[in-house]
């Protein structure tokens, strides 16, 4: 099918004229093409950026003397702010960021929150997403140490379990 053409349905809500996209391969009502597109779909990726933090890494394991962490395993660790549980992640730009275990449907979390961890083990900000995607988000959104998230229902649900896990303790 070429791009521009209408196919029978949409394949992420199944509405009716589906338009067919190109580069996503798939056909979508205007909607869910719409859906985030005020964002690029993924920062571009500078190599020095990625040299200076595998530099970083290489001079922290040469002054310590310990082994250069593999960031295909995530370091499980706690949130300093209200103790729970998460897992640190390298980022693209060679930070570390804190995730929440598990993953939640992309249209239930805000553009600019979303983040995916790749195979290699790094945590990748997602600008936009199909609706039918899933993505994970930041321990940061929903730390009740921080305040509460006022952009998302499910974001501020997370934030209020763990602030009566924290009152619990």
């Amino acid at each position: 099918m070429v791009s521009g053409r209408w196919s029978d349905a949409c394949e992420v809500c199944g509405a009716p004229y589906g338009s067919w996209i190109a580069n996503l391969g798939m056909a979508l009502c205007g909607t869910c093409e719409r859906a985030g597109s005020d964002r690029p779909v993924r920062e571009p990726v500078l190599v020095g950026d990625v040299l200076a933090g595998m530099t970083a890494a290489v001079t922290i394991a040469a002054r310590t003397g310990r082994a250069v962490p593999d960031p295909r395993r995530p370091s499980t660790g706690t949130c300093d702010g209200c103790g729970a549980g998460a897992a640190w992640h390298r980022t693209l730009r060679g930070r570390w960021v804190l995730m929440e275990p598990g993953e939640l449907a992309a249209r239930v979390v805000p553009a600019g929150r979303r983040w995916r961890i790749a195979g290699d083990g790094t945590a990748v900000a997602l600008g936009s997403a199909v609706p039918s995607d899933t993505c994970r988000i930041s321990h940061f959104d929903v730390c009740p140490a921080r305040p509460a998230p006022a952009d998302s229902p499910t974001l501020l649900a997370l934030w209020r379990g763990h602030a009566r896990r924290r009152r619990a303790r």
